[in-house]
């Protein structure tokens, strides 16, 4: 669900696999004539793929075309760098295309899907040929420090996500009746809210009074909500659907707890503007969460998979507002601190500036715990 702003953002995007096919012909016969030798390292490094992986012997052929377009794009526009956000196939096409010899390349790695299948996602190749790989997490860096050499690593530089603290700001205590509880995420496997329905059906055999809203859409839906419903939760859990940025704050707003039983995350961008919102989270204890949560501190961490860790947590907050109270404030503290989408912004301007513009005599330095020595 775009707001304005992302529909903007839409209008002003090169859609590489829009373009048409006569026009990607056309524009790898300039390619050719403007540089054969950067074709043709362009065209070896597409083939090194098709060895990696032979028996998707066209998916090689794919990339190559959209590198081509890509390289194109950049060329007219005079860009001698392009920054991929995600290590997935969009990084696969930047490598391809950077192998033209104009413009280089960077990546922005968040984890833990990415690491699944690290052979088949040319992990470690996108990390040697980059200039560098921002990682949001010291969990996330140390993943990639398993793939490449030692030497690599200095090129590895953490930069956190973070959430703008003038938008997310801490929202009024509510007044709920019943306490709510909120999870925000796509409905996936990964996400845990199976778990959270499994926690919540043994709240509600002892006694204890809530309610649950899901925010977010997926392939799980059905199967969650014909779970809710055998767990005989029908009555006390809300599925909201996809719900835009402009209004998630509504969401926000109401809620007590925020509830999130990931399998697999990165840092989660959510729980950071739940915490800027001041409220108290309970979420696993699993790859780089840990890093932005304290359990105890700025909120409760409990194995991924527990369903009666998870509900004990719930219901030790729930029993002791106080003490929710004073790790909402916290949690705050915390993003002001480390999360900041500002400071985190500037950072990353930081990171560009020492790796590709690389000007003679810059006075940039990093931080020691976002640049390795």
């Amino acid at each position: 669900r775009m707001t304005a702003a992302e529909k903007q953002m839409v209008d002003q995007t090169l859609y590489i696999k829009e373009t048409a096919a006569l026009l990607v012909f056309w524009q790898h016969v300039l390619l050719f004539f403007r540089s054969p030798l950067g074709y043709l390292n362009m065209l070896s490094e597409a083939l090194g793929l098709y060895r990696q992986s032979p028996r998707r012997m066209l998916l090689p052929l794919a990339y190559l075309a959209e590198a081509g377009v890509l390289a194109n794009w950049l060329w007219r526009r005079n860009c001698g760098h392009v920054h991929v956000h995600f290590a997935n196939p969009a990084a696969t096409v930047a490598m391809v295309g950077a192998r033209y010899g104009t413009f280089s390349y960077s990546l922005s790695v968040h984890g833990p899907d990415i690491f699944d299948n690290i052979r088949q996602n040319q992990l470690a190749a996108k990390v040697r040929q980059a200039v560098f790989v921002r990682c949001i997490s010291f969990y996330c860096r140390s993943q990639l420090m398993r793939l490449v050499s030692h030497r690599v690593w200095p090129r590895l530089p953490i930069v956190h996500c973070g959430v703008d603290l003038d938008v997310y700001q801490p929202r009024p205590l509510p007044n709920n009746p019943v306490p709510q509880l909120l999870c925000v995420g796509r409905l996936v496997a990964a996400k845990g809210q199976q778990i959270l329905l499994e926690a919540c059906r043994q709240l509600r055999d002892v006694g204890m009074a809530f309610e649950l809203t899901l925010v977010g859409d997926g392939p799980d839906r059905g199967m969650l909500e014909e779970s809710a419903a055998c767990l005989g939760l029908a009555d006390c859990v809300t599925f909201a659907g996809a719900v835009g940025q402009d209004q998630v704050h509504a969401y926000y707003d109401r809620a007590d707890l925020f509830v999130l039983p990931s399998f697999a995350e990165g840092v989660p961008v959510v729980l950071m503007e739940a915490m800027a919102k001041r409220i108290p989270v309970i979420t696993t204890c699993i790859t780089g969460i840990p890093e932005l949560i304290t359990s105890g501190l700025e909120g409760l961490l409990v194995p991924p998979s527990c369903a009666t860790a998870l509900s004990e947590a719930i219901r030790s907050l729930l029993d002791n507002p106080a003490m929710g109270r004073e790790m909402g404030l916290a949690g705050r503290r915390k993003v002001e601190l480390e999360f900041d989408l500002a400071r985190n912004t500037a950072l990353m301007a930081k990171v560009f500036e020492t790796y590709v513009n690389n000007r003679p005599g810059s006075s940039v330095t990093m931080p020691v715990e976002s640049l390795p020595e």
